[in-house]
């Protein structure tokens, strides 16, 4: 069933979230239309609008898009709708001005559509969108908001209610000198003439008026008081209420999100709640906002009546610090939520082009498009980004360590995703500068970023912001064989740097169950399949390269010195076996047919059980990226193939090769080796074409020198005997040419 078919069973408040998402730039008529035809294209997951390598692609689906919408218009008779058919071709002519010369922003504006969808048909089919209950966090944070709302509303109120008062006192005010001015034009009038009883009264009669309003004015200056003070003390709580919730937002749930950010570059999935973290950051900007205008519209009130600030004397001060407090807090918002959406590849090749995506998360809600920030991106290495980070001078041009190229951008507002950010499409690492290197240090050791900076206003100029972040670490590469120790760095990196640290530190040795975790995560992402107990327990021997062993596993072992008797490390091995399964055995490994992780000894005991003809598939330990496989035959001796490399399977596939091979009957411990492996068998032509020129092309074929085929004899293959000695325990299989 496709997506679009569950979004029709949400509840209403989850179907009127996704209608919102549409509009303008995406009727939803044309969803509905081409439902699962834009599902199957957009939701490929092997299309990345990022990639500049998909572009083309992405124009083909533009172009095709445009022709579906125009089929299906043309293709309505009398009984559709006349308006729908209005709508569709409408949306032509939108789509060919609006995205001809972008169809990039069109086909990730509809990726972003799909996830919405995804979630609220995921979270429905889970328990209910409305009825779920959110995490602990979550629902906390909401809360609180909905308080600070609320109490924000109340300061307003509050405030409506002092200025209302004023008014009221500026009136009496203006009462009272009314009726000085005219007692003393009364008193220039009678002069030095003897009062009579009328002046005697009527002077009564305004001393009267005059006590009372003097008394009135003192109540009310008594009442503006109090609703000053109960106004700063409300703006004070709310305040402190912000900072708490703030500090929650951007300390737990934003560093959360970037460190699995960062765990997600070693392939673990990511929990991409950015727009969640955007509506709360959203949220804060709003209230600091508000309750920053209502700090200065109380020292208007102030100012505007000087009985009241001479009476409060010296209450100024605590206003300044609630207004310090609330632009620090804005200032620290809007810093802290300029973010590496997309990060930039970790191991960075010169002079290839990469891409990158930064986002300002409040930016749509403080308004930041209106005059678009340009951003500026530098290349630094690990001790410019310490000194940087010391000396929080990361909006000042400093020194790089390299030349990129198309490394500005102008950040953009999408209406549909509410997203203020720039893509990066076309960056290309030109040069690079290294650090002199010491000891055993090598420039796959070395770490650079990415540096982004950027400099806009707020609030007609009021506020001038020049904020910047940095990349994920990353190596940089010249040649193609500096990538597994690059990948090394990176990895353990990743896994290991913590949240907060001094760029970019990490330690020197870490418990194995942690260095197991990071294995496991990294083989699963490239390969399909996790790593198992007996697997992990495998790679603690070969990385500590004893079965008894400390729980602490160093750098220096995991990808510094070279395993026993070998020329490459514990690193370069797994990384070659984990390059090879996901090029060459991903089926097989994900179907559990190649048990891998095993030494020869511990598979000729297992073998040694089995019946004739069972045969497994494990990695090599003396050849990097190579899979062999070993079998027991009839004479109950166990003897293993030379690894096939990626190579040799490129040439014939694995599932191929033990096709080719009679003596090889059961999968271990007793699987029909038909049954694991016929549907990744090539499947052979009935008769064999020839080529223009009248050659014909030759069939690949694998056999055992020295061991008799039972399916098949080549007159020339030799058949010399092999001692089963264990020196001679390895041997090699040859390929044959088979003409059809």
């Amino acid at each position: 069933m496709s997506i679009w078919n569950k979004v029709q069973s949400l509840n209403q408040p989850a179907i009127q979230k996704i209608h919102a998402l549409y509009g303008d730039n995406f009727p939803i008529e044309v969803r509905y239309i081409l439902a699962s035809w834009i599902e199957e294209r957009v939701g490929n997951p092997e299309v990345d609008p990022d990639n500049p390598n998909h572009e083309q692609y992405i124009l083909h689906f533009l172009e095709a898009l445009i022709k579906e919408i125009e089929l299906k218009a043309n293709a309505m008779v009398n009984d559709d709708p006349y308006f729908l058919r209005i709508k569709l071709l409408g949306a032509v002519t939108n789509f060919k001005q609006r995205y001809s010369h972008d169809p990039v922003s069109l086909f990730r504006f509809l990726r972003h559509c799909l996830n919405v969808e995804l979630t609220c048909v995921n979270q429905q089919e889970v328990g209910g969108l409305i009825s779920q209950q959110p995490d602990d966090a979550t629902a906390e944070i909401n809360e609180k908001l909905s308080y600070i709302q609320h109490k924000t509303r109340e300061t307003a109120d509050l405030l409506r209610r002092m200025e209302q008062e004023q008014e009221a006192f500026a009136i009496k005010c203006h009462d009272r000198q009314k009726l000085e001015g005219i007692i003393h034009l009364h008193r220039m009038q009678t002069g030095a003439t003897p009062p009579t009883q009328q002046t005697i009264t009527f002077e009564r009669n305004f001393a009267q008026q005059k006590e009372r309003l003097e008394a009135e004015l003192k109540q009310k200056i008594t009442d503006l008081m109090r609703l000053k003070t109960e106004l700063e003390e409300k703006i004070t709580a709310t305040v402190k209420d912000l900072s708490v919730l703030q500090a929650k937002v951007l300390d737990e749930e934003l560093t959360r999100w970037k460190r699995e950010q960062q765990l997600a570059g070693n392939g673990a999935p990511l929990n991409n709640n950015l727009d969640t973290l955007q509506s709360w950051c959203e949220d804060l900007a709003e209230l600091i906002w508000h309750n920053r205008h209502q700090l200065k519209e109380v020292e208007r009130l102030r100012q505007s009546v000087p009985l009241v600030g001479q009476a409060q004397g010296a209450g100024d001060g605590r206003l300044n610090v609630l207004s310090e407090k609330v632009t620090q807090l804005l200032s620290s918002l809007v810093t802290s939520t300029f973010i590496v959406e997309k990060q930039p590849p970790q191991v960075m090749k010169t002079n290839t082009r990469f891409v990158s995506t930064v986002r300002l998360l409040v930016g749509g809600r403080l308004n930041v498009h209106m005059t678009p920030p340009q951003v500026k991106v530098a290349i630094i290495s690990e001790a410019q980004a310490n000194s940087l980070l010391r000396n929080d001078k990361g909006d000042k041009a400093g020194d790089t360590s390299g030349e990129i190229l198309n490394n500005t951008g102008t950040m953009e507002y999408h209406q549909g995703t509410r997203h203020l950010s720039v893509h990066f499409r076309n960056m290309q690492l030109k040069r690079i500068k290294r650090a002199e290197k010491k000891g055993t240090e090598s420039v796959m050791d070395e770490k650079f970023c990415l540096h982004f900076q950027c400099q806009f206003t707020v609030g007609e100029k009021e506020l001038i912001f020049k904020i910047w972040t940095l990349s994920l670490p990353a190596v940089v590469i010249v040649h193609g064989n500096q990538e597994p120790h690059a990948w090394a760095t990176v990895t353990w990196d990743n896994a290991f740097g913590e949240p907060g640290r001094m760029p970019f530190q990490v330690p020197e040795r870490v418990v194995w169950y942690r260095v197991a975790q990071a294995l496991n995560v990294k083989f699963k992402s490239m390969t399909g399949r996790a790593l198992t107990e007996d697997n992990l327990r495998f790679l603690a021997e070969k990385g500590f390269r004893t079965p008894t062993h400390s729980d602490l596993l160093t750098w220096s072992q995991f990808c510094k010195e070279p395993l026993p008797d070998k020329n490459f490390t514990f690193w370069e091995w797994f990384y070659a076996i984990m390059k090879l399964t996901r090029e060459h055995l991903r089926g097989p490994w994900v179907d559990g047919s190649i048990i891998g992780f095993v030494g020869r000894q511990q598979a000729e005991e297992l073998l040694n059980q089995c019946q004739a003809g069972t045969f497994l598939l494990r990695f090599s330990d003396s050849e990097l990226g190579g899979v062999t496989i070993a079998w027991i035959h009839t004479d109950q001796k166990v003897f293993s193939l030379a690894p096939f490399t990626a190579k040799d399977l490129a040439t014939r596939s694995l599932a191929d090769r033990i096709n080719d091979i009679p003596h090889l009957t059961f999968l271990y411990p007793n699987i029909q080796k038909s049954k694991a492996f016929s549907k990744y068998y090539t499947p052979l032509p009935e008769s064999q074409p020839t080529n223009t020129k009248g050659y014909v092309k030759p069939i690949l074929r694998t056999t055992i020198p020295g061991m008799p085929d039972q399916s098949y004899s080549q007159p020339n293959t030799p058949q010399a005997y092999y001692a089963p000695s264990p020196d001679a325990s390895s041997i090699h299989s040859q390929e044959i040419n088979c003409p059809r």
